[in-house]
């Protein structure tokens, strides 16, 4: 389902030459839950920006759904952003003075998918905001609106979840909170890709894959995960 082939990744600063990725290879199947991890500079934040096709390749493939990514053009990522990857961020990034369901509307006004306030309803309701959906961000707490960023990332129905240190705004039950939704959403079939530093979030992933200096160095299945019974 998602597939780096030897991917490199360089960025020329002046007479500089900055490898940010080298000859990474690494594969992730469609109802996986892998979490990233790396110290700065490792490379998490280029890989994040390569899977969630804000940016491309120097060297090597990157095929999402089966797509070579490198060979699209502007507005082809953008259409493959909006309907394939469903992003979740730190910082939420709703629209302040917008209603949950409206917030959740948007990737659907891009896509121009039809019978939207039904469909929003519903992504609220699976994450446990159906009685949230006329609330604003500020009258909601920081674990509401991050259910509400991951309302709208699924709404889509998108092959993946890529959440960016989903968990790094809020408190350590709003953390556990959050993880335990992203959980459930993976034990229901869908792929979620967590960029992480933290080993409490890493720890209800299945597989944890850790960069350094541009490389994968570990690829680990996880036996015993959080949130995890039996």
């Amino acid at each position: 389902m998602i597939e780096l082939e030897n991917v490199t990744k360089i960025y020329q600063m002046g007479d500089i030459e900055l490898r940010a990725l080298n000859n990474v290879s690494l594969t992730i199947e469609t109802g996986d839950l892998v979490a990233i991890m790396g110290p700065s500079g490792s490379g998490k934040s280029t890989m994040m920006n390569i899977l969630g096709c804000l940016d491309i390749p120097t060297d090597g493939t990157y095929r999402l759904d089966g797509i070579d990514v490198g060979t699209l053009r502007d507005n082809q990522l953008a259409e493959i952003r909006n309907r394939k990857i469903g992003f979740v961020f730190q910082a939420f990034n709703l629209i302040p003075r917008t209603s949950a369901v409206r917030n959740v509307e948007l990737p659907m006004v891009y896509a121009g998918i039809g019978n939207r306030r039904a469909k929003a309803t519903e992504a609220l309701e699976k994450v446990g905001l159906g009685t949230r959906t006329k609330h604003l961000p500020n009258e909601l707490s920081g674990g509401q609106q991050q259910r509400v960023a991951i309302a709208r990332a699924i709404v889509t129905d998108p092959v993946m979840i890529l959440a960016d240190e989903p968990t790094g705004n809020l408190d350590t039950a709003s953390t556990v909170e959050i993880m335990k939704l992203l959980t459930e959403l993976n034990d229901s079939g869908r792929t979620v890709v967590l960029i992480t530093h933290e080993d409490e979030v890493a720890s209800f992933a299945k597989r944890v894959v850790t960069l350094r200096d541009g490389q994968v160095i570990r690829d680990e299945v996880q036996r015993n995960r959080s949130g995890v019974s039996g």
